[in-house]
This record gives C-alpha cells, sequence and structure tokens, in this order.
C-alpha cells in the first residue's frame, strides 16, 4: 500500500512539473569564430551563434523592428549626449550570477579598455564616454556626441553583456571557450573546427525554448553541408554557405526547403580613382554601363539579388528609392571610352576573393560585357586575408577591385564613412573634402529626417561621381529540413532559435 501512495504522489508530481522542450535543432555553419567572447569578432558565424548565448540591452529581430531585451525602456536626454536605460529585473546568467546595472558597466568599460582594444569591436561604439550607474537597475550612457546608430548596435556584436564575476573568476582565455550569458540557451561544449553544442535555458526572461539542444556543426565545404542537410545530420544551413547553383539541388528535394530574405551584403567593384584609365570619371561610368546586370542576376544568380545604384540594399536607413541603376547601354559606354581618349584593346585588372565561387562567375561575366566595349580584363584572384588586410588597403589594386559588405545596422553610414571617407582602410585612393562634410555633417544628427536626407545625398553624389559599379544586393539564403517549425529567416543571420521547434 505504502509502495501504491509513493507511486501516485510521484505521478502528481510529474503531472503538475512544468514542461520541458524536448529535440535537437543542428545548424550547419561554414566558420568557426575561435572565440565565444563578444568583444573578439565581427564575424556574421559568431552573431549565429551569439545571439542564441547573449543578450544585448536592445534586440533586433528578423522584422526588423528594435524592441527592449535586457533594458525594459530607454530615454534620449541631454540633446542625446546621455542615454538612460531601465533594466529588466529578475534577470540571471547562466551561472546563477545576477543581471543588474554592475554588469553593464562591467561590459562597456571591457569593451572600450585594454581588453577590447585587442579586438574589432571597441571601434563602433566609442560614442560611448562612461556608463554611470544611477540604482541597481538604471544605467546611464554619457556619450562624447550623439550616435544615432548607438541604440541598434547595443542589439548585437560587442555590445552584448558578460557576467562580471565569472569573467573575473575563470580569466579572459577560459571565458572566450567558456560562454556564459543571459540568453536563451546555454553553454555545454565547445570542439575547435568541429562544432559548439548549447542546450535549452529553461529560465530564459523571454520564455523557454522550444527545443532542449541546439547544436551548430561546422562545415566549410558547401556541397557537403547540402549533403548533410539531405541526409538528415543537419535541419539548417546558413548564409553565406549555399552557392547558387545548388539552389535546384535544394528545391528539388522535397523534404527541404529555402528561405529567403533580402540581406545587408552588397557586391561590387570599386574603382581604382587615382590611377589608370579609370581616374578619369567617364571610363568608369562607361565601364558600369558595359554591362547587363539584370541578366547577370536572372541568370547566374537566380534572381535572389537586385541590381542596386547605390552600395545599401533597400532595407538600408539612407537608401534612395529615387536612385535608378544606370542602364545596360554598350553604345553610349563605347562613346563615353572614346571621348576620355581610350583606345579599343586597353587592358584593366579585376581583383577578386579566390575562393568566392558565385561572384568569380558573375566577374567573368562583366569581363565578358567590357570586352564588347573594347576593353579588355585580366582577372587576378586572392587570398582573402590577403585582399583585405594588404592589396586593398595599402593601395595596391588593379583598376577594379571586389568590395562585398554587409552592414549589420542596416545603416547607410557604416558602409558610406569606411567606403568613402578620406584615409578609411576600404578607400586607399580617393580623398574629397565635399563628400567628407557629409559623412561628417550626419554623424550627430538627431533629427531622424533630416539624417536620411543627408546619407541620401551621399548615395546621390557617389553614384554621380561613379566611385564603383554597384553590382547586387544578394538575399540571405537559407536551407532548412520540413521538420523545422517556425523558422525566420534573419537578414543579417543573427538567428535566435528560442521559438523554433522541431518534428
Amino acid at each position: 500500500m505504502k509502495k501504491n501512495l509513493t507511486a501516485t504522489a510521484l505521478a502528481l508530481i510529474l503531472m503538475s512539473a512544468p514542461a520541458f522542450a524536448e529535440g535537437r535543432l543542428t545548424v550547419s555553419s561554414p566558420q568557426d569564430p575561435g572565440s565565444w567572447d563578444p568583444i573578439d569578432t565581427f564575424l556574421v558565424n559568431w552573431a549565429s551563434v551569439g545571439t542564441n548565448i547573449y543578450d544585448g540591452l536592445t534586440y533586433r529581430g528578423p522584422d526588423m523592428e528594435l524592441v527592449p531585451a535586457l533594458a525594459t525602456k530607454w530615454e534620449e536626454l541631454d540633446d542625446g549626449t546621455r542615454i538612460r536605460f531601465t533594466l529588466r529585473e529578475g534577470v540571471t546568467f547562466h551561472n546563477g550570477e545576477p543581471f543588474e546595472a554592475e554588469a553593464v558597466k562591467f561590459t562597456f568599460d571591457r569593451l572600450l579598455g585594454e581588453e577590447g582594444g585587442k579586438g574589432p569591436q571597441r571601434s563602433n561604439y566609442t560614442a560611448i564616454e562612461s556608463v554611470e550607474i544611477i540604482d541597481p537597475m538604471t544605467v546611464d550612457f554619457h556619450l562624447k556626441a550623439p550616435d544615432p546608430v548607438l541604440l541598434t548596435k547595443l542589439a548585437g556584436y560587442g555590445a552584448m553583456i558578460v557576467p562580471p564575476k565569472y569573467v573575473a573568476e575563470v580569466g579572459e582565455e577560459a571565458f572566450n571557450l567558456n560562454p556564459v550569458g543571459t540568453g536563451a540557451f546555454k553553454f555545454v561544449s565547445y570542439e575547435p573546427k568541429v562544432g559548439i553544442k548549447l542546450e535549452a535555458n529553461p529560465d530564459y526572461w523571454g520564455g523557454a525554448p522550444k527545443i532542449s539542444e541546439l547544436d551548430y556543426r561546422f562545415i566549410t565545404e558547401p556541397s557537403t553541408a547540402i549533403a548533410e542537410l539531405q541526409s538528415g545530420g543537419v535541419d539548417i544551413v546558413i548564409p553565406p554557405t549555399i552557392p547558387i547553383g545548388m539552389i535546384p539541388t535544394i528545391k528539388a528535394d522535397r523534404n527541404l526547403e529555402l528561405v529567403t530574405t533580402a540581406g545587408p551584403t552588397v557586391y561590387s567593384l570599386r574603382y581604382n580613382t587615382r590611377d589608370g584609365i579609370t581616374a578619369d570619371e567617364r571610363v568608369r561610368r562607361a565601364l558600369t554601363m558595359a554591362v547587363d546586370r539584370e541578366t547577370i542576376v536572372s541568370s547566374i544568380l537566380g534572381g535572389e539579388a537586385e541590381v542596386i545604384s547605390q552600395l545599401q540594399g533597400s532595407r538600408s536607413f539612407g537608401f534612395d528609392p529615387d536612385l535608378e541603376p544606370l542602364p545596360y547601354d554598350p553604345d553610349t559606354a563605347k562613346a563615353l571610352l572614346e571621348e576620355a581618349g581610350v583606345a579599343p584593346g586597353a587592358q584593366v585588372q579585376i581583383d577578386i576573393r579566390g575562393n568566392d565561387a558565385t561572384f568569380n562567375e558573375v566577374v567573368q561575366a562583366i569581363s565578358a560585357y567590357l570586352s564588347m566595349v573594347g576593353v579588355t580584363a585580366t582577372i587576378q584572384p586572392y587570398e582573402t586575408n590577403v585582399l583585405l588586410n594588404d592589396i586593398i588597403p595599402q593601395g595596391k589594386t588593379g583598376a577594379m577591385f571586389q568590395q562585398s559588405w554587409g552592414g549589420w545596422t542596416f545603416d547607410y553610414d557604416n558602409t558610406a564613412y569606411s567606403m568613402y571617407h578620406s584615409g578609411e582602410k576600404w578607400n586607399p585612393y580617393d580623398s574629397d573634402p565635399e563628400l567628407d562634410a557629409l559623412l561628417e555633417s550626419q554623424r550627430p544628427m538627431t533629427d531622424k529626417a533630416e539624417r536620411e536626407g543627408v546619407l541620401q545625398q551621399i548615395a546621390a553624389y557617389a553614384f554621380e561621381r561613379n566611385l564603383e559599379m554597384p553590382i547586387y544586393n544578394l538575399n540571405a539564403i537559407y536551407a532548412i529540413n520540413t521538420r523545422v517549425k517556425g523558422f525566420e529567416p534573419a537578414p543579417d543571420s543573427r538567428m535566435k532559435l528560442n521559438e523554433v521547434s522541431v518534428d
């Protein structure tokens, strides 16, 4: 009898206990970031994992709306030079450490201090002069000058809030490999070059996740990732893994689904405005008009992109919808080249990333179009790090060079300032005081409409000077198994997967 009562009591206890999520979701990611510390990286593939481990004061989801996260509200004061954040109560880090104002101050003191200086994130937050604790659940951010993009930047990457006691206890190196945040999933294990495993945080302030385990596998080869998706080894393949050429294979498999959304990444060939024939604005305009970009998008990219007139997509703040791409007009291109004194057979070198198979195909097509107006293009592939860290910044490119840029803030300043301001890393050739003045003028503006107008002026100015051949804005392309439910594609690959379930 005692055994029966015990069994009955146990059954009642189990019936009244909260339900726990079940199911494992496995994601294929093309890159191992090597560190899980928010201040150590700018890699999108860090963010696709880190968004599930950490939270920021704000959050921006797939709908692009900025909403409260670890801060429940904020108020801009003193003409935009001070922002007061009210913090969310009752939140704990995965190690049990309470989330309070001290954690916010520690996070930004660390980011803006010596440790942050070792990584690439600090420069994004230098508008912050200091963080002041008002009370345990209130902080003031004191700014050197208004930063209209700061609230968005607080939603990702270096602004993710970290636990001060844990970091002090285990040290920086251990924290890199054993991350602790307040997010929907808790760290379990990490095997370099292989994968990282997470488990559901049942106490997550935003509600317990619908899956119990979240695994990421680092699969660098696209064909291998798709084969794993087909065999059930992974459930989601994230951008930028999927080559356009594999899209028909995915669409033909009834167990798979292709999910796309307009992403932040734009592709262009920028011009060397200092040397050779591309120092002439007429030549730059001619080369752009010589290329049928619409055909490239439809035939090579399978329609998964939009031809652009500016280095931003339509979702970007600062986008000018009235700025139409230059038309494909080889006759006008030939006339401009003749006017500029460029003889048939003139040569240009195009520098590209050697491992970008899709863009390599695009550039082959561009080379063919240029030949039709009498310009011979030589394609020079480089290892990506060499091109990005040596060739472009040192001004050692040919006449044209690949610039792929994905500003996750979806704010044109993120791109335009880096590309066009004198002395910037990605602007090795051009110096334009008028353009510099426009770029600088919009940064402290607090009037949203006024600032948007200046950003559109910048886009139009760069367009008129033909500083690059804008080619396309590529969609963020995901492939998923049909057993995955509730998945929303994130334009910037910062997927938050707490609402996703699996059959």
